[in-house]
């Protein structure tokens, strides 16, 4: 397969998780009136469809460093599609928050994998703008999923957002089957054996300056995902829009990853990795300031409460594929498990904020103003010492 259509059908795949936690966030209110459940439960079929995801997001990359990146990818998608088919059918609230564990279990490996096929496939510089072209593109899903599902939930319900997703997935696993090659050749992968897995995670975990980096990389995100996990509200009850209008949030978050991103891929070789890092984590601090001044003076409204939410993501998108970048190159000889824990603790921080971070911050902008303060604090401290512990490492290191 040529490269265009490579990172094309790698960013489809990046796109099937994120496209099915923000396509679902219209139909929370439905699903509750449905199965006659309060606002806090129908908070839980996201929340476990996180948790699932996180968690399974450990073991795709060791499983295609094991049998190759191919079947894990065509294994993943099948499962996939059949949730999504049994989550449209969900006779109960129980069998939804089965079905929606299994889609979160099965969602994650186009993202880990693809990952891997990227470091299998380029190097250097190539890296990083092949991975900022897939954040690019994958930036679409959010942007379109909560308009396709908001329209989708007024018109026909919120089941046919999830028969949808079945027939992506679908599409997906006939494209994968079909085209899709194999990027690890036998030679490279590690035999599945128990000790040795648990040996090569136990060195990972052991790199400190790996640790901090995939820590730094997942609270940089972490105020995406404070308001991406709060969106129903803070479009409804904040801004005071319909059920139809998450184009008035989700827009400028993706339109400032579109444009972070394509700058990140310019920048890779123009001024290298690590500058272009802590441009965008300056910018994230910058938009996370604003977005307190603003709060802390005005009463959100449309549109300025949304432009340092625009900035933020900026600045966000600009540096995570130089952290991603860098945070892989550590480890080299276990791609597919990097690009796991990378993606593990990215998706938990999630999927915690997510789940405990609402109840705090619900109809209180200045709040999540707070929150997105906070996870650009943590995610600069803990960069800045990952960059700290590598000079040190390189002085004591002959």
């Amino acid at each position: 397969m040529k490269t265009r259509p490579l990172v094309l059908l790698l960013a489809a795949l990046s796109m099937l998780g994120p496209f099915a936690t923000d396509s679902y966030l219209p139909a929370l209110p439905g699903v509750g009136r449905q199965f006659n459940i309060s606002p806090e439960l129908a908070q839980m079929t996201l929340s476990v469809y996180l948790f699932s995801y996180s968690v399974m997001t450990l073991f795709y990359g060791m499983l295609s460093d094991s049998f190759g990146r191919r079947p894990v990818i065509v294994g993943a998608l099948s499962m996939f599609a059949v949730a999504s088919l049994g989550a449209t059918l969900a006779p109960s609230f129980s069998a939804l928050l089965a079905f929606r564990a299994l889609q979160g279990l099965s969602a994650g490996a186009g993202m880990v994998v693809g990952q891997a096929i990227v470091r299998d496939t380029f190097t250097g510089p190539a890296v990083q703008r092949t991975l900022a072209n897939i954040m690019m593109m994958f930036a679409i899903a959010p942007a379109v999923a909560p308009v396709i599902g908001g329209q989708l939930n007024a018109a026909f319900g919120w089941r046919a957002i999830f028969a949808l997703l079945a027939v992506f997935a679908a599409a997906l696993l006939v494209i994968c089957a079909r085209w899709l090659p194999e990027s690890l050749p036998l030679a490279g992968r590690h035999p599945f054996h128990l000790r040795a897995i648990v040996r090569n995670y136990m060195a990972a975990l052991g790199h400190r300056q790996f640790v901090l980096a995939i820590l730094a990389n997942g609270f940089a995100f972490a105020g995406f995902a404070l308001y991406i996990s709060c969106s129903a509200n803070f479009v409804m009850h904040i801004l005071h829009q319909p059920d139809t209008a998450f184009a008035w949030l989700f827009v400028p978050m993706i339109g400032g990853v579109v444009v972070g991103s394509a700058c990140s891929a310019r920048c890779a070789t123009r001024f290298g990795s690590i500058l272009t890092v802590y441009l965008g984590l300056a910018t994230t601090a910058f938009g996370a300031l604003l977005n307190l001044a603003y709060n802390a003076v005005y009463v959100a409204a449309l549109p300025w409460a949304v432009v340092p939410i625009f900035v933020y993501a900026t600045g966000m998108a600009l540096a995570m594929p130089g952290m991603s970048a860098i945070a892989q190159s550590l480890l080299p000889g276990l791609r597919g498990m990097v690009a796991s824990l990378q993606n593990f603790v990215q998706m938990f921080i999630f999927a915690l904020v997510a789940g405990c971070a609402p109840p705090f911050v619900f109809d209180s902008p200045w709040r999540m103003a707070q929150g997105l303060a906070i996870a650009v604090a943590l995610g600069l401290c803990l960069w800045r010492a990952s960059t700290a512990l590598a000079r040190k490492t390189s002085r004591v290191t002959p």
